[in-house]
């Protein structure tokens, strides 16, 4: 069955980066879009970056408040979704969660705002705190 799992998660310091992973089975990955969410304490979730799949040039999606911070990328062999996140904040502190859709040629930020994603993985808190 399909299966996404996050990693990378933890404590940091305001600057601080960390590596957020998101590692899937069960489907075609590169016929997917991918993308990264997040929910912060008494907020609701928002989607913040994404990657097309193959087959729609790989495309990337940043939420204004993180472009030139975070970067999305992708490993094909090992059906692995990263999110570098570098100069964090502690308004960057949330769960983060990876979400799945199979997506052949649409591009992967039509889905965000209405988080139209099919699967989803228990999310990795990120705390930015001195």
């Amino acid at each position: 069955q399909v299966q996404l799992v996050e990693s990378g998660g933890g404590l940091v310091q305001p600057g601080g980066s960390l590596r957020l992973s998101c590692a899937t089975s069960g489907f075609i990955f590169d016929n997917y879009a991918i993308g990264w969410f997040r929910q912060a304490p008494g907020k609701e979730r928002e989607g913040i970056s994404c990657i097309s799949s193959n087959s729609s040039g790989g495309d990337t999606y940043y939420k204004d408040s993180i472009k030139g911070r975070f970067t999305i990328s992708k490993d094909s062999a090992s059906s692995t979704v990263f999110l570098q996140m570098d100069n964090l904040k502690p308004e960057d502190t949330a769960i983060y969660y990876c979400a799945a859709r199979p997506e052949l040629f649409r591009l992967c930020l039509l889905f965000i705002p209405r988080m139209e994603y099919d699967y989803w993985g228990q999310g990795t808190q990120v705390t930015v705190s001195s």
